[in-house]
Order: C-alpha cells, then structure tokens, then sequence
C-alpha cells in the first residue's frame, strides 16, 4: 500500500517526468514475479522489453531495451547520465547505486572496457531479471552487491574504498528512497568520492521535492550542474566543477561511444547548467526531515 506522501508525490509529477510512462495496451507480460520488495515485471511492445515495478507499467518504466538494438539507449536520463563522463573522462572505477536492467553499468562497460563497475541492488530478483531478460552481466572488471545502498556506501567508507564516479540511480516503483535524499547520505556519498570525483544523480524534473533536494545538493557539494529534459541529472563534484570548456573538450573522445549508443554528444553539452531555477531558502532534506515529513505537511 502506497504511504500518503508517497500518493502526493505521484500526484504532483507531471507526465513527461514519470520515467518515461508509456501507454497501457499492447503490452506482452514477458515475466512476473513478487519480491521481498516489489513486484517485478517484464513488458515487451513492438520489439521494446521494460522492466516495471507496476502492473501495465502504469507509473513508468524503470528500464527497456530495443531487442533489435540492444546497445541503443532507449531512456533521454541514461544519455544524461553518462555526460558525467565529461566530467571525469577515464574514471579508474565506478559506483552505481541501482540497477534496474542495467543499462547503465552495460554502457559503461562498453564504453570504458578497463574499468571496474560496481553496482549496488537491494532486490535480488531485480538482478536475477537484469541478468535473464536485459542481457546484464557484471563483466571481469564488475561486481554486484545485494544490499541497500546506504548500507554498502557505510560499509565501503570502512573498508576505505573510494570512487572516481558515483551514479545515483536507485528508485522503488514512485520515487527515490527516502533515506537516500538526505544531507546525511549525501555527506557519506561525498566521503566516498577520490578528490575531484563526481556524482551524477538521477532525480525528477518536476516534483514537490524539486526546491528541497536542489538545496540539500548544494549544501553538500556547492554548485552543480543541473541537466534537465524528462528527468533531472544533477551532476556535482567534491573538488571544484570543471569549467564549460573543459568539459566541451571531454566531450570529443566520447563522440562516437555515444554515437554507437544512439545519441549525440553535443546533443548532452546543450543541457549543462548552472543556473538556479528553484527556491535557495528551501529546507534541506535531513534524516529528521524526509519527504514523509515534507509532503504530509500542508501546503
């Protein structure tokens, strides 16, 4: 059963941010499962398989391949995501919070073959999914951790690991967990990061939380850039944020990986920004005061 603020928060996101939502007919159900967290579907429509977290898809779709194209990236937030790399152009590894189908760690690890990819799913049937019907597998250089990712980035700041790129891409079936919004989760991601590292996070580009996490962001990191179409991809850094310029000049090596991908690279550029478009005097989102507290409040 959905929790009230979590009914508020579906209502308030406009179609275009609902990842993607796609019409409910026509869909071949592929695969069914319940798991300890969620149910677990595969929907194929005209060639095109997507892993859903509800029945018809009806709030969107979390990941779909084109089974002709499997390579291509369906989603406009996985070409976003992967701008980060103009940020940091060779990251030696890389951290993904949420898998999905694993389009994301597949693209990286095509795109950066050397690269070791660690991926973080707090549902084993999501990952069993990811490897049966979305071609996902970790690779030499990969692992996959079935935990919470909160409790993983805990864990790996004792062990002393550290990261050149962090993606933030974990969701349930309406929005990000709650406990990895706050300022706290953030300051641990922060820790994780090697100097100069990056985090590229996956958020919505319209909702009731858009003013509070753009300021719970900031408190953390300073600016950011903000990269806006259906979704919103913060990309922030714990040293400071590389210039336009450089990041234009990042961006040509990648041109044709991201051509092979289906999507253009100067296409990407167009969308960085560092403009404010949100309300500075928001509340920071804490531990204490989550989204539950948020959007149960009056308006």
């Amino acid at each position: 059963m959905m929790r009230p603020w979590r009914n508020r928060l579906v209502a308030s996101m406009t179609a275009a941010a609902l990842l993607a939502a796609m019409p409910v007919v026509a869909l071949q159900l592929v695969h069914s499962e319940r798991s300890l967290y969620r149910q677990v579907l595969v929907y194929e429509e005209a060639g095109t398989r997507c892993l859903c977290f509800t029945r018809n898809c009806t709030i969107g779709r979390q990941s779909c391949i084109e089974m002709a194209q499997p390579d291509k990236l369906v989603f406009d937030y996985a070409h976003l995501m992967l701008s980060s790399l103009f940020l940091v152009p060779r990251p030696a590894n890389v951290l993904i919070i949420g898998l999905g189908g694993g389009t994301l760690p597949r693209a990286l690890a095509k795109i950066l073959p050397g690269t070791a990819i660690d991926v973080v799913e707090i549902d084993p049937a999501v990952v069993s999914v990811a490897r049966r019907y979305f071609r996902f597998a970790p690779g030499p250089n990969g692992q996959v951790f079935e935990e919470d990712g909160r409790t993983y980035v805990r864990r790996a700041r004792r062990e002393g690991k550290s990261y050149d790129l962090i993606m933030l891409d974990a969701y349930d079936h309406e929005y990000i967990p709650e406990h990895l919004l706050t300022q706290e989760f953030l300051r641990e991601v922060r820790a994780l990061l090697k100097p100069g590292g990056i985090v590229a996070a996956n958020t919505f580009s319209s909702s009731r939380l858009y003013d509070n996490e753009s300021v719970t962001y900031r408190s953390v990191f300073g600016d950011f850039y903000n990269l806006r179409h259906n979704n919103r991809i913060i990309l922030a850094s714990n040293g400071p944020l590389p210039a336009l310029a450089t990041i234009q000049q990042n961006s040509a090596p990648l041109t044709a990986a991201f051509a092979g991908l289906g999507f253009s690279a100067d296409e990407q550029l167009r969308s960085f920004s560092t403009a404010v478009d949100w309300n500075p005097q928001a509340r920071v989102l804490t531990d204490q005061y989550s989204p539950a507290n948020l959007l149960n409040s009056a308006p």
